[in-house]
């Protein structure tokens, strides 16, 4: 009890982006970042966790050209030496990471090593979601909405 109070607490201090956890008020859904270990081209990694034990995998890219944090969520991918259309057939949302402060402002979502934002935005994650395989019977029944608050610092 106390660990968890302690870790609301530092939601408000700063948080570093890697160690933060979101919710959706809508859903119960949650955002739990993980550290990328210094990947070459992952610049965030995170779980995010829908009811009935759903589990996402989720990647943040930054994209060539207009630089963009390009997000995918992914659903029981294969693991190992796997291809471009096993790993598009696992995808159930794609797009780019919003965050906002307190006051509205939207910004890009930082790489790892900044401050956690006060919230994350994925456009059309909701739709997405409901359309996946992951949705239904056999997955989640409660479908997040697109923003997603700070709940807390992972320790």
């Amino acid at each position: 009890m106390i660990g968890a109070a302690v870790a609301a607490g530092r939601a408000h201090a700063a948080c570093p982006l890697e160690l933060a956890v979101y919710g959706d008020a809508e859903s119960e859904a949650g955002i739990d970042f993980r550290p990328t270990m210094d990947s070459a081209t992952v610049t965030n990694s995170f779980k995010m966790v829908l009811d009935k034990g759903v589990v996402l995998d989720g990647i943040i890219m930054w994209t060539d050209g207009v630089a963009r944090p390009h997000g995918s969520l992914m659903y029981k991918c294969p693991t190992g030496d796997v291809t471009g259309d096993e790993l598009a057939a696992c995808t159930v949302w794609e797009g780019v990471v919003y965050s906002a402060d307190d006051k509205g402002n939207i910004a890009l979502l930082p790489a790892e090593g900044a401050e956690a934002p006060k919230s994350l935005i994925f456009p059309d994650l909701g739709a997405s979601l409901q359309m996946s395989a992951a949705y239904g019977p056999d997955g989640f029944s409660k479908v997040p909405w697109d923003v997603f608050l700070l709940k807390g610092c992972q320790e």
